[in-house]
This record gives structure tokens, sequence and C-alpha cells, in this order.
């Protein structure tokens, strides 16, 4: 397949208009084929070449203003368009086109508890060629009118509302102008919620079998689709632009979900069948606002070319963690994003693969595709947290909505945006994108605190980095009339860096925290006395958003082999048994299990660390007995199971179905102990089996494929290993799962074979499979247990001589950065 280049994109784009597609799908004609018809009606601006994009199963028929043109002349996606005159043109595609297991183009599942079979699409970046043809670049917008041909019992959902017509025949409204990416279809016997909003209908769909679980959520998800969508019309002028607004929890979903207009699709994982922690429902509803801010961000106003892609991605991920805050019970979000979001985007941007937010060419689709990143996403929305800082939100908000009002369903770039800034402020907006947007890499903050007279002191800042920064700087006292061990704000200092001098602070705090609030992205550290209170009394600091700041501090300085490993689980030890946070206890637990016990530390010190670990577990597990916190003993549990070094404890659970003093163990926390269980060698097929048949749910398939991958059994291995790389048949949701459960750092001699293997295999499937199974092979089924030398040197090698597929060259490279640095962390702690 030929990927689309930014010189031919121009090309076409300077050369075709694209006015309106007729798309008429039937899903009737099978489970591996659908058919595919299209009319597509555009004009030429001058005499000319060009082509469409398609990629069939196979192409039926082609006319072009009536005319035949061969169908043998189809080039891999491409379908060329000789001899274009000037004017009108009308070309029509028949094609047959092959349903997707992979979650790309139109995917086709069977619930395996009723067998129920529903399809969607999922059409970005350059996956609608899979469902019909089409001129596929974001800045050749059209209008989309779509029918669809299903079985008579489906409910057929599109961008607009639809109307059954009879016999199976669903006609859906044309849309506004649109992006070819941004069509969506998603066609079942659905369970439907509906209501309506400010006179738009709204919608919830989810498989039947899950209509429990949605019923009992709906409330929650349409309240707070409600919330936010009023509180974007009082930020945004311009209105919602679209006749409807579905959201559509589909199964096997690659992404988290996407910004379709009108029908937003979420992976069906966010219809929760098992106990969730309130901050899980917080990130399902942030995940709600981040689409619905794209209605606007994306899909109003379109980026031109890929390289904006943070045009989409930034702006929603800000607006969707502001906007609920600002609009729904959930009104500690930016906690959330601190200690669990915005580290992704730090991780990213320390690596050889960093980019800026707003890069300067992306060459092709390809390339674009790799930008989906923490860079994109986090550390954009951390930049646009700041310039809000620092712009202030009314000249902020009067950019954006000139923005909208300039470019409503047209497309815009980087220089557009700044521009619609730049007109609603004073401040240099052009020069704050240059230093923020068009560079890489984390800028690290670090305080010094020089005597002065009467035990008073200064505050200097050095920065590593060229990036102006907007911050606080937190001074805490101990609060002497308690045990000492609480600390006090004595006040908070704004800053802006780089400082003309030192800065008089009075007597020295027994903590200085910089950024305190987390308005800008920069690493921070701690001097001396300052590091001092925090590994003492940490715990004793007020507000939630201050101790994530800390807390992404102590993760940075271990990252950065400043801190070691031990000492990071020794704070976590002492204070978080006293957190009162849900999303840090789950954010420094999640990193103390998978990369300090798993990776930064040696295989000989692992087994006291999984001991610290299941000892905080019980002392939360304890903490909670009185039934007053479910969430936080939720988190506890989950990570008790996951650390256990011996089976008897989470046996018994798994026996009596129960947690002593609870939770009962739902179908979530069965899977997960038997997992666990799995590894350790204390379970086997038939109890596997018999858990399956309890739970035969696609859940319950994935939960049988990591285990039976995790048993630690030859042959059992070997058959994993078939399934993920000898055979196409695994789902891209079973693939991953096999893969979650084959490495296991337990098992490090018994899959030692397999290290090597992987770097051939792993490329032939990339291949084969093409970049959502690239993207998992090289995520999930990397061995990045094995930190040694070895590993690291087979991975450079296969990056050097095996060429592999744009997705898996960037997967490959991050993994391997992770494992060097993992590497650096073990030796620097070594004595």
């Amino acid at each position: 397949m030929s990927v689309l280049t930014r010189d031919e994109a121009q090309t076409r784009a300077g050369l075709l208009d694209v006015h309106r597609y007729s798309i008429e799908l039937d899903l009737t004609t099978g489970d591996e084929i659908f058919e595919s018809r299209t009319v597509i009606r555009f004009s030429a601006r001058a005499d000319g070449d060009t082509f469409v994009e398609v990629r069939p199963a196979e192409l039926r028929s082609v006319t072009l203003d009536g005319q035949p043109l061969d169908p043998e002349t189809l080039d891999g996606n491409r379908l060329p368009l000789k001899n274009l005159t000037a004017g009108e043109h009308e070309l029509r595609v028949h094609a047959h086109m092959r349903y997707s297991r992979t979650g790309e183009g139109m995917h086709r599942f069977t619930d395996p508890t009723d067998g129920e079979t529903y399809v969607y699409t999922q059409l970005f970046l350059d996956d609608v060629q899979r469902v019909f043809a089409a001129f596929d670049q974001p800045d050749l917008k059209a209008v989309f009118e779509l029918s669809v041909k299903a079985p008579q019992d489906w409910t057929v959902l599109a961008n607009s509302v639809t109307e059954h017509t009879g016999d199976g025949l669903w006609q859906a409204a044309p849309t506004p102008l649109i992006s070819t990416y941004l069509v969506a279809v998603a066609a079942g016997p659905w369970h439907s919620v509906r209501t309506e909003h400010r006179g738009l209908p709204f919608g919830l769909h989810c498989r039947r079998s899950l209509a429990p679980y949605l019923d009992a959520d709906a409330d929650e998800l349409l309240d707070v689709t409600r919330a936010c969508f009023d509180r974007y019309h009082e930020k945004f002028d311009e209105p919602y632009p679209f006749d409807s607004y579905d959201q559509a929890f589909v199964p096997e979903f690659n992404a988290g979900a996407m910004e379709n207009p009108g029908l937003v699709t979420f992976r069906d994982e966010f219809v929760y069948r098992s106990a969730v922690t309130d901050t899980e429902r917080q990130t399902r509803a942030m995940v709600v606002a981040h689409e619905m801010a794209h209605m606007w961000f994306g899909d109003l106003v379109t980026l031109k070319w890929w390289d904006d892609i943070w045009l989409n991605e930034s702006f929603a991920e800000y607006m969707g963690y502001q906007t609920l805050t600002e609009a729904t019970r959930f009104s500690d979000t930016w906690t959330d994003f601190g200690v669990n979001r915005k580290s992704w985007g730090y991780d990213a941007d320390q690596r050889p693969s960093t980019h800026p937010v707003a890069p300067e060419a992306v060459d092709d689709t390809a390339s674009a595709l790799l930008n989906f990143d923490g860079i994109s996403y986090a550390k954009g929305a951390s930049a646009l947290r700041q310039l809000v800082a620092w712009l202030g939100e009314k000249d902020f908000l009067a950019g954006i909505n000139t923005h909208f009002t300039r470019h409503r369903f047209g497309n815009a770039t980087l220089a557009d945006f700044i521009d619609s800034l730049a007109d609603a402020t004073e401040r240099d907006v052009h020069a704050w994108a240059d230093a923020w947007l068009r560079t890489t890499g984390v800028d690290t903050l670090t305080p010094h605190l020089a005597p002065g007279e009467n035990g008073t002191c200064a505050l200097t800042v050095d920065r590593t980095g060229s990036r102006p920064h907007r911050i606080a700087a937190g001074l805490y006292d101990r609060d002497l009339g308690d045990d000492g061990r609480h600390l006090v704000l004595r006040e908070r200092l704004h800053l802006d860096l780089p400082q003309t001098g030192a800065h008089p602070i009075g007597k020295r705090p027994a903590l200085l925290l910089l950024n305190d609030g987390d308005l800008s992205y920069a690493k921070v550290r701690f001097d001396p006395e300052s590091f001092e209170t925090v590994r003492k009394d940490l715990s004793g600091l007020p507000e939630p958003l201050t101790r994530a700041v800390v807390w992404n501090a102590l993760r940075d300085a271990v990252r950065d082999g400043e801190l070691a490993p031990a000492a990071y689980l020794e704070t976590a030890r002492a204070h978080l048994p006293l957190e009162t946070d849900l999303a840090i206890v789950q954010g420094v637990l999640a990193f103390a299990s998978t990369y300090i016990t798993d990776r930064y530390l040696t295989p000989e010190e692992r087994p006291a660390a999984l001991a610290t670990l299941s000892d905080l577990c019980r002392d939360l597990i304890r903490r909670t007995e009185d039934g007053d916190n479910p969430g936080l003993r939720l988190i506890a549990v989950r990570h008790r199971i996951d650390v256990a070094a011996h089976p008897d404890t989470i046996a018994a659970w798994l026996a009596d179905g129960t947690v002593p003093g609870g939770p009962e163990l739902d179908p979530e926390l069965r899977w997960r102990v038997l997992g666990r269980l799995a590894v350790l060698g204390a379970t086997d097929e038939a109890a596997i089996a018999a858990e399956l048949d309890r739970d035969p749910s696609a859940t319950g398939l994935e939960g049988a494929a990591r285990c039976r991958a995790a048993l630690p059994d030859p042959e059992a291995k070997a058959r994993a290993w078939e399934a993920m790389f000898g055979s196409d048949e695994l789902s891209n949701y079973l693939f991953t799962a096999t893969a979650q459960g084959f490495w296991q750092p337990e098992q490090a001699d018994l899959v030692r074979a397999y290290v090597p293997r992987y770097y051939t295999d792993a490329v032939d499937v990339a291949d084969r499979r093409g970049p959502a199974i690239a993207e998992a092979a090289g995520r999930w089924a990397f061995p990045a247990h094995a930190v040694d030398p070895e590993n690291l040197r087979l991975g450079e090698e296969c990056l050097r001589d095996a060429a592999p597929i744009p997705a898996l060259r960037r997967k490959l490279a991050d993994q391997l950065d992770d494992l060097a640095r993992a590497l650096r962390v073990q030796e620097s702690t070594k004595f």
C-alpha cells in the first residue's frame, strides 16, 4: 500500500474540489465480505491527473463521467484518474471490501455471550479506503450521504440521524462538510438508551449482552454528557455543529475513543461489568468530555495536514480535563492528569523518537500515525495549560472563538491558530509558540536557597532548557502544634522563568516546591532540606495536586538515576498508607510494580520489593476494613493480587469468591487472581476452562488467553507464541491478551529462547497484519522483563537490519530506549 505524502496531498488539494459522497454499504453479504458502492462528485480546477484511494478485496467496476475505467489499473490502494479536464466530474466505484479483525476499517465482532454480531468503522487515519473509495486527506472535506443495508433486527448508526426505510435499509441524513477520516457507521442489534437535550437527539449504545451494565450507568453518562455540552456552549460562540450526538460503546476498539462527529465510538470496557473506582469513572467522564471537545477542535475546524494533529488532540485533552473540573462532580481531574497522564508525555519526550508538539514536517501518513503519543496529548495539553496561565483564560477563549469563526467547516494550520490568538492579546504569542510548540525535550527546574540576614534566604531557580515558564513556588512550614508531620502552606510565589535575580522568601521553609499547582511542564528537583522533608512528611502536604507534583518529581529522579528505586519504595511504604487520593495511590503503585520491581531492580532484589508492596497493600486493605473507602480497597486488592509471590492467600480468595471483609470477587478480580496463579504455577488448564465456562464473555475469552499464555509450561508457551506470530487468527484484543500473559519476570529462564525469536517474528507479523497488530506487538509482546545487554543488542540489530514497518519501528525504538534506561538505573544503584 502506498502512503500519502504531504506533497501529493498538496498537489491534489490544489487540483480538486470534492463536493459530495453518496455511499451504499451492504452488510448482508456474508461474514467475510461486504459490498461498497461509492459515487463521488467533484470538480477539477484545471486539466490534470490524480488518483483516488481504495483497498478492496475485489474492485468490481469503476466509471468516470459514465465511462468505464479498467479495475486492473488499481496499483495497491491507488486508482489512477488520468486526463481529467477542468470542470465537474462524477466517479462511481463498486467494490467488495473485507471485514477487519484488527480494529481497522470495518471491524466485525461476534459476541461469544449470545452469538450476536456487530460491525463498526474506525477510519482514522487512512483506513477509510478499507470501506469505500475516497480522496483520503483531511483538507478535502465534503458532504457525506450514507445508506446501509443491514440484517432486519439491526440498528444502523451514523454521523447524522438515521431512518429505517424498510427491508433493512437505513438512510443517514447528509452531513455538513467533514473529512474522510471522520465518517462513521456502527451497525448491529444495539441496546440503546435515548433522550433529547437542547432539541437534539442524544443516545447511548452498546452490545445487548452489556445492556444491564449500561443501564446502571446511563444516568451518570448522560449527566456528564449534558453538563459538558452546556459548558462548551458557554465557552464557545459556535454552537454544536451536527444534528445529533450518539455515543456507541463498541467491542475490540483500538483507541480509547474516536471523535466521529455525531457518533463518538468508545471502547466498550467503559461499560463496566465489574467494580471500578471513582477515579476510573472520572477517567471515563474525561474521555466523554475530550471527545465532545473534538466536535469543535477537529470536526468543525480540522487540521489541513497531519503535522497539526496537536490542534485536535492537545486541545481536546486540555478542554476535557478543564471542562470536567468546571462542569461536573469530578472537580479534581488535574491531580489524575498530573500523576497518571503527564508521565506519558514526560517519558515520550525523553526518548530518541521525541518530536515537537507541532512538528514542522510530517512527510507522509505513516509518519503521522506515529505522532499520536504522549507528546501530542499530554505534553500538548500541559503546554496549553501553561499558555492559559501566561495569557489568561479570557484572551485564550477569545482567540479560539476567533479561530472557530474564521475556519468553521474548513481546515486550519498552526499559523492560523496563532494568528487568531495574537488578535486577542498584546502578548507575543508567536514567540511563545516557537518556544513551546517547536521544541523537544523536558526542561528541569532546580531551586537554590542562599542564606541571608536574620535567618532569611533568597530563591534562585536554575533552568535546564530554553522555555519560559510561569510557575508557582510553594513554601511549606511544619505545623509545630501537631506532631510536626503536617505541612502548612505559607505562601505560593508566582515566578516567571528565567529569573532576573534572586527572590527573597523570608525564613527557610521546610519544603520549597517548584511548579506547585502543576501549571507548567517541567521536571522539578528539590534542595537537600526539602528532599529530607519530602522523605519524612510527604503525606502531610495538604493538597492532592501538590502531592502529585512531588510524586512525579520522585518518579523522574528514579528514572534519571538520581534516586535509588529502593528509596522510592521506602517512601511509598511510609506515605501511601496515609494517602486519600485514589489517583495518586493507583499511579504510585502502578509505577512501583511495573517499572521498579520488574525493570529497575535486579532479579535478586525483586522478591524483597514485591514483599514491600505486598505489605503496603495489606496495610491499605486493613485501613479500609470499615467499608468507608471501597475504591481505595479495590485498588489495594488488585495490586495485592498482582504482587503476590505465593499463591495461598489469593487462591483462598478465589475459592471463597471473596476477599475477607469484601469485596466479592467479580469477573475482573476472578480473572486477575487466576492470571497471577497461572504465573506462579498454581493453576492449570482445567481451572482456566472452568472459569471460562463461568464467564463465556468476550472479556472472559481475553482472560483465558492471558492465563493460558502465562502458564509456566513449555507447551503452553509454544501454543501462545504460535497463536500470536504463526497464525493470523487472533483479533487485536486476543493478540494483546496473549502477549500480556506470555512474558513474566518469574519465568525468565523458561522463555529465554523466545527473546531472539521475538525480533524476527514481530517484524513478520507486523508486515502481514498491518499497523494495529504492529503496535500491539511492539507494546505488549516486547520482552520488557529481559533487562540485559543482550536483549538491547538484539533490538538494536533489528532496527538496523530488519527494516520493520514504521508502527513497529517506533514502538521498538521506544522500548529499547526504556530498556537502556533500566540498565542505567540498575547500574547507578550498584554499590
